[in-house]
């Protein structure tokens, strides 16, 4: 048992120093990215909320 327990701790360690290494690295791009990303997403929320709705609307209109 005590093995698995080691085994754990070396993979979270592994994990971490890897995570750490990976987001070492930074993108100059990274604020136009996530604008476009940003908006891109609430274009999305706008268009399914508003079809959303109007289904409801439909469903109680004729099938409520």
């Amino acid at each position: 048992m005590s093995f698995m327990y080691v085994l754990v701790i070396i993979i979270l360690l592994v994990a971490i120093v890897s995570t750490l290494l990976i987001t070492g690295k930074s993108d100059e791009n990274y604020s136009v990215s996530t604008k476009k990303n940003t908006t891109n997403l609430t274009l999305i929320y706008v268009v399914v909320i508003t079809l959303s709705l109007f289904s409801l609307g439909v469903y109680i209109r004729f099938f409520a």
